[in-house]
This record gives C-alpha cells, structure tokens and sequence, in this order.
C-alpha cells in the first residue's frame, strides 16, 4: 500500500495537472475567438509594448567634466592621443600600475584558508579602521591615546565626503560649509546633494599661479561662527598649490579663533612629497591643539586601488564619550546607505599597514611614484623652457602633487585636443600621473602652439 503522504502528494499533483491543462486550452480559445480570458494579464505603462517611454522626458545630462575627457578620449583613433585628464598613476610605458606590494598582500590573503566572505560591520574592517587613524594622526597622537577618535571605512575619498556631509546635515548646527576656488569639481555635488549649503573661499592667485594666501584669510575671516571650512591636506586638487608650514599655523589659528570647523579632503598622503608624516603635517597640526575636526581618507592614489573603493571617515572629537556617540550615530548614515563597506580593499591595506617589512616596502614604492611625477615636472619645464615657449612656467616646480594647473584658457585647451590629440579638463588641470619622457616633448610642442598661436 502507498504510504498516505505518498498519496495525498501525489493526488495534489494530478489535480494541478489538470487545472492547468484546462487553463491552456481556455487561454487558446480566448485568444482564437478574439476574447480576453479572465486569467489575461493586460500590459503595463512601463511594459516594453508601448511606443513611447515612461522615461521619455528625462533629459540627456553631460558628461562629467573630468570622466568625460576619457570618454572623448577612447573614441579618439589618433596614436598620438594622450591622456592628461583623470587623476591616475601611469608607468613610464603609461601603462596602470599595481603596486608589488599590493600584489604580496593579496597573495597573503588568498592563502589565508581562514578568511570568509561574511559582511563587514557597518562601520567596516576594525583594524582598517584603527591603522588608518594611525596613518593620518601618527601613532602617537593624542586623540587617538584617549580614543576621541571615530573612525568608519566607507567607499573611497568621495564616499567618506558624503557620509562626513550627511552627518553634518543631520547632526551639526551650521550647515554651511565654505571651499576653495577652485577644487575638485565633485566637491560641491557632494555637498548640496547631502543638505549642505555650499559658499567658497579664495584661493588660487591667477596671476601667479600660486597661492592667494590674503584673499583666503579675509574669506575665512568673513565667514559666519561655526562654518564647515573644506581644506586639502596635501597636494591641493586641482592647482597643485599648498599653503607653506607657517600659513597653515595661521590659518588654523584663524579657523579656531573663529570656530570654523575644519574638513580635510586627503587623496594623496604620501604621494604629494614622497613622505608620509610631511604630507600629514597640517591636519596632525590641527589636532594637536585639541580641536575637533573631521578627516575623510582615500587609498586610490597612494595604494593604486582606485577599482578597490577604499576610504576612511574619521572625525575627532572633544570627549571619547562624544566619539562613542558620534560613531553611533554615523551609522545610521551609512546603513541606509551602502549598508556595509567591501572587505577586500580594507583587507589589503590592513595587511600591509600591520606588517613591518610591507609597510617599509610600501614607502619605497610610493616615494617612487612621487619622484617620478617630480622628475615629469622637471623635463616638462625644461622642454618649455628650452622651446622658448613665452610666459613663466616656474609654476610647474613649485606645484605639488599629482596635478599642474598650467595657466592654460579653454580655447587653448580645445585646441590641443583636436590638433594636438591631449586630453585634460578645459581649465588647463593636467596630470603629471599621466606623463612620461616620451610623451613630454609631444606636451611642450602643443603647448607652445597654443601659447602662440602656431599649428
């Protein structure tokens, strides 16, 4: 005999059978005779059947300014095109570069038989988080000995802005927050799309390429008490110009008398100077006086793991009652946001920050990178030089970093792109990352004719 569940299954099984088999054949005679059956599904507005779009009125937007000149240039058949325009590092062959370094790491990590692939934390991989602080701070800051530090991984240096902007909207009681002229052109979307009201500072001098040191101090010193003041730690995106040691002490002092609150923007500590500590120097002097501050962190550039999406938001505060609090509340931020940060990105850095011997191998590849993008802006003044080329071009040495605000106009800018095939942003920012002594002379030759006005 068939066991009762057996039966029962079996039985259902039969009468499914059936209903659909009738179904079948009412859904065929419906469609024969022309009549709609009960069990039709009519199309939706959003089905593919309809003519016109939902989404027909949505404009075409533009392209980002900065993507956007890799987008023109991939479409440019030209042999001759280079690349000027985003910020990442090229081998000399112009090719990407992961470091050797990276590569141990994840060796390391692909051996380790014990590592899953479970969430992190909301606030991310703990040790990343800890030895990052340590990074930015020093191992022996204050802040961090009395753990009035809070530190979360979020997703790169843009994704740090924006949840550091969202907890400002959501928690702090001035919600203007000032940056400088120029800066990253990513920086003001960041920050209205979070609720943040955006004003600027002066900052870059025109005239002489170089810092408009007095303009900064009257704009700061005309902000209103308790504005969010956006500062570059290193190696200023897109001028390359950085205050001197002694015009940071003033600006902090300003800042502070003020109770301006301080955001740094860090993209590129170690990869400004060759030095890790020396590239650090201005937030380390904003946080030795006790003052709280918030400090976003990316590893795009100095650990080359732009894909990797790697960044800390850390924010120091007075008490480490307050820290506990703040870090509790950032997040509910980032729940709703992202939820949780990727591990494979913080797993590297952690790997290679905890290690004596990766850490020290990390600093020799990086100074590396550093000295070339020196050695790019030396052969470029030189070749300009050597052209007689008409203008000052000193600027080019004394900018810092990965980038080199030129001088150059937009029409000047278009002109090298189509006869020239250089792409960079159309006001005149171009990479040193992405130069090499082949395509040097090929840059001083453009811009000599679009300085003069040659083809």
């Amino acid at each position: 005999m068939m066991p009762m569940c057996e039966s029962t299954t079996g039985r259902r099984l039969n009468t499914l059978g059936r209903h659909l088999a009738a179904d079948r054949c009412d859904r065929t005679s419906s469609s024969s005779s022309g009549m709609a059956s009960q069990g039709t599904i009519s199309p939706s507005p959003t089905a593919g059947v309809f003519a016109e779009s939902v989404f027909g009125n949505v404009a075409q937007a533009p392209e980002d300014p900065i993507l956007g000149v890799t987008v023109a240039f991939n479409k440019d058949p030209s042999p001759i095109k280079v690349n000027l325009g985003v910020g990442a590092y090229r081998t000399e062959e112009g090719k990407p570069l992961v470091l050797n370094v990276v590569r141990r790491a994840e060796q390391l990590l692909i051996n380790d038989q014990t590592r899953v692939k479970e969430y992190l934390p909301i606030t991310g991989l703990a040790e990343f988080n800890k030895l990052s602080a340590k990074l930015i701070f020093g191992s022996n800051s204050p802040a961090i000995k009395e753990n009035r530090v809070a530190t979360v991984q979020c997703l790169s240096g843009t994704g740090s802005l924006r949840v550091g902007a969202e907890f400002l909207a959501k928690h702090y009681y001035e919600r203007t927050i000032y940056v400088p002229v120029p800066t990253w052109g990513n920086h003001p979307k960041v920050f209205i799309m979070a609720g943040l009201s955006v004003k600027t500072y002066r900052y870059y001098d025109p005239a002489t390429r170089g810092l408009n040191f007095q303009g900064l101090l009257e704009d700061l010193g005309a902000a209103e008490p308790g504005a969010i003041v956006l500062l570059h730690a290193c190696a200023h995106n897109p001028t390359g110009v950085d205050p001197t040691p002694d015009q940071w002490e003033q600006i902090r002092q300003l800042m502070r008398s003020k109770g301006l609150l301080p955001f740094f923007d860090s993209a590129y500590q170690g990869f400004a100077s060759g030095s890790l500590d020396a590239d650090a120097h201005s937030v380390r002097l904003f946080v030795a006086d006790g003052g709280e501050l918030l400090m976003a962190q990316s590893y795009a550039k100095n650990m080359g793991l732009y894909g990797e999406r790697v960044g800390a938001l850390s924010i120091v505060c007075k008490a480490a009652d307050v820290a506990s609090k703040v870090e509790s509340q950032l997040k509910l931020v980032i729940r709703p946001m992202y939820s949780s940060p990727p591990i494979h990105g913080a797993a590297i850095v952690a790997t290679i920050l905890r290690d004596s011997e990766l850490y020290n191998e990390w600093t020799v590849e990086l100074k590396a990178m550093a000295d070339r993008i020196i050695s790019m802006r030396t052969e470029l003044q030189e070749a300009l030089l050597t052209k007689g080329t008409p203008g000052d071009w000193s600027h080019i040495l004394k900018q810092i970093g990965m980038f080199t605000f030129t001088g150059l106009n937009p029409d000047q800018v278009a002109f090298m792109r189509s006869q020239y095939h250089i792409y960079m942003t159309s006001d005149g920012r171009i990479s040193m990352a992405g130069l090499s002594s082949r395509t040097v002379p090929h840059l001083a030759n453009a811009i000599h004719a679009a300085v003069t006005g040659t083809v």
